[in-house]
């Protein structure tokens, strides 16, 4: 376990805050090893999580915590060492973009939410979703 001096704040963001967002806090404050505390919020929070998102964490074996969607207005005037965009920019979706000084990172990630066809489509979009913050996060953060 890290120092509390030596653990970096990260906050994630996304349009509404109910799928990528939320899966990479989960899997950066687990990964992280207490070396990160994550949060997550959107400019335009949907007012809830996705079931699918806390399914694809539990599937893959990450503790989803009791997630919220919410506003980045919540961590306004706060401190983060990094700022994360997961936002699809391919997609032509908007992205939030965080002022202060940080260091920033932007992971484009398809919505899993907007995945259509059978349940196991949908949950293959979401296991895709995790995987490629899964890696990233692994890859860039650890």
């Amino acid at each position: 376990m890290a120092d509390e001096k030596s653990i970096r704040k990260v906050l994630v963001l996304c349009t509404g805050n109910s799928c990528r967002s939320v899966m990479a806090e989960a899997l950066i404050n687990q990964l992280g090893e207490g070396r990160y505390t994550a949060v997550s919020a959107g400019s335009f929070p949907a007012g809830f999580v996705h079931p699918g998102a806390i399914q694809a964490l539990k599937r893959h074996g990450i503790n989803p915590g009791e997630p919220s969607s919410k506003s980045w207005d919540e961590f306004a005037g706060q401190h983060f060492d990094l700022v994360i965009t997961v936002c699809d920019e391919a997609a032509r979706e908007s992205c939030p973009v965080f002022s202060g000084r940080c260091e920033r990172l932007h992971w484009s990630t398809p919505d899993p939410a907007k995945a259509e066809g059978t349940q196991n489509d949908i949950n293959s979009a979401f296991d895709a979703a995790f995987e490629l913050l899964h890696d990233r996060i692994k890859k860039e953060l650890l």
